[in-house]
C-alpha cells in the first residue's frame, strides 16, 4: 500500500530572529524589561503561503510562562510568495532581565493545506545579564 508523500511545508519556512533591549522603555526598579524582536520569514516552498494566526510561548527568568495566541502578526496575514521573505518588528516585556520565546505560526497555502511553521527559541536578555 503506498500513499503520496505529503509535502511538509513547514520544512520550507525559514524564520530568522533578532532581538534588542529596549532600555529606554525599561524600568528595572519596576520589574519591567522591554524587548523588541524582528522575524524575517522566508518561503522556499514552491507554492505561496499566508501567515493566518501565531501563538507564542513567552518565559521569563522566573519560569512564568505566558501564551499568546492571535490572528496575525502585527495587524497583517501576509500572503508570502515563492522564494520571497516578509519581515516585522514586535515586542515583549518581561518581569525578568532574561527570558525566552518559543512558537509557531499557522500558515496556509494556495492550495488550502494547513500547517504549523515552529518558531525555535529565542533568548530575549538584557545586556551583560547572561555571563
Amino acid at each position: 500500500m503506498s500513499k503520496e508523500e505529503k509535502t511538509d511545508y513547514s520544512d520550507y519556512v525559514n524564520i530568522d530572529v533578532t532581538t534588542h533591549y529596549l532600555d529606554k522603555q525599561s524600568d528595572p526598579e519596576s520589574k519591567r524589561y522591554v524587548f523588541s524582536y524582528h522575524i524575517t520569514i522566508t518561503n522556499h516552498n514552491p507554492v505561496p503561503v499566508q501567515l493566518l494566526n501565531r501563538q507564542w510561548l513567552i518565559t521569563d527568568g522566573n519560569q512564568h510562562v505566558q501564551e499568546v495566541k492571535g490572528e496575525g502578526v502585527v495587524g497583517e496575514q501576509p500572503l508570502i510568495e515563492p522564494e520571497s521573505s516578509y519581515s516585522y518588528t514586535s515586542g515583549a516585556v518581561l518581569a525578568t532581565s532574561v527570558g525566552s520565546m518559543q512558537g509557531y505560526y499557522e500558515m496556509v497555502t494556495d492550495e488550502g493545506e494547513l500547517f504549523k511553521a515552529p518558531i525555535p527559541a529565542f533568548t530575549l536578555a538584557r545586556p551583560n545579564a547572561l555571563h
